[in-house]
């Protein structure tokens, strides 16, 4: 059991200042007792139950599940290698561009050099 979970519902509930009966009664498929044994870690908590808690008190489930401190969860500045795999990079920016324009070829040749230039920074 990920004890990290039971902290984190027990002190977002104490927090807002909300009874376990009450949490239970606004969830509406919980007990007052479910409610207890998630906060102790003695159960499991369903991943619908998750979702709701995030939603009723407006956390990520990053945050529930102990990946981060900050409330908001964790927020991705996801950088894709492009050009790591260089014969598939290539055979897309080629299908982009018309072979028969000189335009095309120039924009063309700019794209791979940028592409090559990010991938080396």
């Amino acid at each position: 059991m990920n004890k990290v979970i039971g902290q984190r519902l027990k002190a977002l509930r104490e927090n807002a200042k909300v009874s376990q009966a009450k949490l239970a009664k606004a969830n509406g498929k919980m007990v007052q007792s479910a409610v207890n044994r998630y906060e102790n870690s003695q159960s499991e908590v369903p991943s619908d139950i998750l979702l709701w808690y995030a939603d009723y008190f407006d956390v990520s489930l990053d945050y529930i599940y102990g990946r981060c401190d900050s409330p908001q969860g964790k927020l991705y500045d996801f950088q894709p290698k492009v050009w790591q795999d260089n014969e598939q990079m290539q055979a897309f920016v080629e299908m982009c561009f018309d072979p028969s324009s000189p335009a095309n070829a120039r924009l063309k040749e700019t794209l791979l050099n940028m592409l090559k230039e990010q991938n080396n920074g």
